[in-house]
């Protein structure tokens, strides 16, 4: 269960009782979060054409998600839309209204508890293994790219796996430049990308064009879903609410952490070897001062 003061998104719903759904709902789902949430906001029609099954399927999707018919769940998108899009002053102002009179440590300590509660309870372990998977194999080059803010996320990831394997490169933060790096991007490589509401449209187009030149898109992204989803082999969608202006990493990087942790498990002995000659070579130049 989610935290009582924390009510799920209509996709995180959809994750945790996705092994009690019909064949004709697990369509919806995946219409849904083709293009989330924009999908479920036209009409019942519309949406139930787009998943291919009929509109009583659509109608009791929405009832075993809890909502008492269609027009329900279309308001909790159209909630979920707006949260997207909030900026740091608008959430400053809601936070300050709503914020209990505790001390901000505190308040802080509890979102950021109860972010990484529900991200695990609703990860999806099988594709957290598959990208583990992607990122251990050595015959792939690994790209990581990240946002404003989500930039140092993605290179303490690529930093640590750089030491632990080869083949890993970090976009730099200048977008710019982007274009020339997509330029060594193959059939086999894998983007990383880390992406969180008021989601990078420079971004997007960096998934469009890795996924046109063959690369495997990863993301890791927030509960309301970067529009990369559609275009990732992986999603990681994670809780990154917080008593503050801006959005917490807390989650985002205790994620990148595991995969680290996760992916040098899965070859240790080549990564072993490598460690081992990473520090001679740093013992070596120390010695050389």
């Amino acid at each position: 269960m989610m935290p009582p003061h924390r009510i799920a998104t209509v996709a995180e719903r959809l994750r945790l009782m996705s092994g009690d759904l019909t064949a004709a709902e697990r369509k919806l789902m995946a219409a849904l979060f083709a293009n989330y949430p924009m999908a479920g906001l036209g009409s019942i029609t519309d949406f139930a054409r787009e998943a291919e099954v009929s509109t009583p399927s659509v109608l009791r999707l929405a009832k075993k998600l809890g909502f008492p018919g269609f027009p329900a769940l279309q308001e909790e998108l159209r909630s979920e839309l707006s949260a997207q899009l909030q900026n740091p002053i608008a959430k400053h102002e809601r936070w300050a209204a709503d914020a209990p009179d505790t001390h901000i440590l505190n308040k802080f300590a509890t979102a950021a508890m109860e972010n990484l509660s529900g991200s695990l309870k609703l990860m999806d372990h099988r594709a957290f293994d598959a990208v583990v998977a992607l990122l251990a194999d050595r015959k792939r080059q690994i790209h990581i790219a990240g946002g404003r803010i989500t930039g140092a996320i993605a290179g303490y990831l690529a930093t640590h796996l750089q030491m632990a394997r080869p083949g890993v490169g970090l976009l730099p933060a200048a977008q710019s430049l982007w274009p020339q790096y997509l330029l060594d991007v193959g059939g086999q490589d894998v983007l990383v990308l880390f992406d969180i509401r008021r989601y990078d449209a420079r971004m997007l187009d960096l998934a469009v064009s890795a996924r046109e030149r063959g690369a495997k898109v990863v993301l890791i992204t927030d509960q309301w879903i970067s529009p990369i989803a559609r275009l990732a082999v992986h999603s990681l969608p994670l809780r990154i609410e917080a008593p503050s202006s801006w959005d917490s990493n807390i989650v985002p990087l205790f994620v990148a952490e595991a995969l680290v942790a996760a992916t040098v498990n899965a070859s240790w002995r080549e990564t072993e070897a490598r460690i081992a000659m990473l520090e001679a070579i740093s013992d070596s130049g120390r010695r050389g001062k």
